[in-house]
């Protein structure tokens, strides 16, 4: 339900065709509501009044218009909107420093730091664009405002050697979390490394299908602090690639997580334990990593040799499709990490097999005090195999998700799995396969999607729909959708 104030912000953003005369007679406690009215609705023209007069140093969007990123995202407007904005600054840092407001009345912004983190998000619909193409939108802007400044002429001086103007003495920080691949590299790096009054600021690092000394060139370009993540996928980067990006990682302060699947790591390929050294070696060199994923890797009895250096616990560690061992498996039970672990990821392991089964218990035992999500997607577990797994996934008193995709369980089994896990007060979400007996056609493993019959699916949905609400938790989320329906960034367990 919305407040007064919101009703109220949302009549005036509507009906005023002249925003800006306006809000130099309102107070400016209320210019947050007011941005919050117009982002929802879509109106692109109070947002430009809005940000042109801003009254504070810091305008962040989720702040302005809500924590979670559904309801951010959830605006159909949400594309012309967020350019309005930044169109916004851009016009404010065109205009000269001493150039008179357009209203004498009008206020002059106070803007400093426009908090863009979170935004993009592929997986709730953002449509600026796309992921890429909106970080390209903020480096052309960036080049663009450099670009202005440096060819403005001296005010009323005509003399052909007068001396240029003076840098600015203000400017906008654009804090975001910036994406790129190929086509993008050229484009950012340019922005990075403009001078300006509009600078970007990097929270979230993704790149993909760049070379080592592309990653370098832009890891290089970023200022070192506030960057928390860093996210190098499907570029291809092998051993030798990763040993000559990370020594670079080091000058990030406060880096937190750094996402490498994809990677087309092989430990069979010679000289395969150098170069693991290396990477040992680089990863210690991390004191603040808490996120660590290497999916996709094949890593088979390497995972001592390539973890044993860090010498501060993991939080979250994705190693799916890795074709661990049970060694590695092993090594994990016994290692610093396991009583951390928030977010753990061994999809795509065979864990219907007891000499990996049986170790996978063992840590999930270890980690059952501060597991948050567990991914067991594509783990070949049968219904006998989920039975004997269930015990230790009860004692994770704490568990909010669990993925359990791809596996060959029946509709029986599913139910048994719901009733057994109704109990763990936290869970929030569970990711779960199409049972087997809902195909159209019997297959070794689950066929794909198409074959699947959406009649006995839709009864075996409802079942599970009509025993979450039997037991009490109807707040729980069971889906077939690998969308993950709002599961929590690791950052956010």
């Amino acid at each position: 339900m919305h407040s007064l104030a919101f009703l109220c912000a949302r009549r005036l953003v509507s009906h005023r065709p002249d925003l800006r005369r306006a809000l130099a007679l309102l107070p400016a406690e209320l210019y947050p509501v007011l941005f919050r009215a117009a982002f929802l609705d879509g109106r692109v023209p109070a947002l430009r009044a809005l940000v042109g007069t801003w009254p504070f140093p810091v305008l962040s969007f989720r702040r302005l218009v809500g924590h979670r990123r559904s309801s951010l995202l959830a605006a159909e407007a949400a594309n012309p909107c967020v350019q309005a904005v930044l169109l916004a600054v851009v016009a404010q840092l065109r205009r000269a420093p001493d150039e008179p407001a357009r209203h004498a009345s009008a206020r002059r912004c106070c803007l400093r730091v426009l908090d863009m983190t979170g935004l993009q998000d592929a997986d709730h619909g953002l449509e600026w664009k796309s992921l890429w193409s909106g970080t390209v939108a903020l480096a052309k802007a960036c080049l663009e405002i450099s670009k202005h400044r440096t060819r403005r002429p001296n005010r009323g001086s005509a003399r052909p050697n007068a001396a240029p103007a003076a840098p600015p003495p203000f400017g906008v920080e654009i804090r975001a979390d910036l994406f790129v691949n190929a086509t993008s590299f050229g484009v950012l790096r340019d922005a990075l490394r403009a001078a300006g009054p509009l600078r970007l600021k990097c929270r979230d690092f993704h790149a993909e299908e760049l070379s080592a000394a592309g990653t370098v060139d832009l890891l290089e370009s970023l200022e070192p602090a506030g960057v928390r993540r860093v996210d190098l996928r499907f570029n291809n980067l092998g051993l030798p690639g990763l040993c000559a990006v990370l020594p670079h990682l080091a000058r990030f302060p406060d880096l937190l997580s750094l996402k490498l699947p994809y990677s087309n790591v092989d430990v069979r390929r010679a000289p395969a334990d150098a170069g693991l050294g290396q990477l040992a070696a680089q990863l210690g060199r991390l004191p603040g990593l808490k996120e660590l994923d290497l999916g996709s890797s094949r890593l088979s009895g390497k995972l001592r040799q390539l973890l044993g250096d860090l010498r501060a616990p993991l939080e979250s560690l994705e190693l799916a499709f890795c074709r661990l061992l049970p060694g590695d498996l092993a090594f994990l039970c016994q290692s610093l990490h396991a009583p951390a672990l928030r977010k753990l990821d061994l999809s795509g392991h065979d864990f219907s097999e007891e000499n990996l089964s049986q170790p996978l218990r063992r840590l999930l035992a270890r980690s059952s005090a501060s597991l948050r999500h567990l991914d067991l997607m594509e783990c070949r577990l049968t219904d006998a195999g989920l039975e004997v797994l269930l015990p230790a996934v009860r004692r994770c008193a704490r568990l909010r998700c669990l993925g359990l995709f791809g596996n060959p369980l029946t509709t029986p089994g599913l139910q048994t799995l719901l009733q057994e896990t109704a109990a763990l007060p936290d869970l929030r979400l569970v990711v779960y396969p199409y049972p087997v007996d809902c195909y159209s056609r019997e297959r070794p493993r689950p066929p794909c999607d198409d074959a699947v019959d959406e009649e006995r699916f839709a009864a075996a949905s409802a079942e599970l729909r009509r025993m979450l609400v039997s037991a009490g938790r109807a707040d729980v989320v069971w889906t077939t959708s690998l969308c993950r329906h709002g599961a929590p960034d690791c950052f956010d367990l």
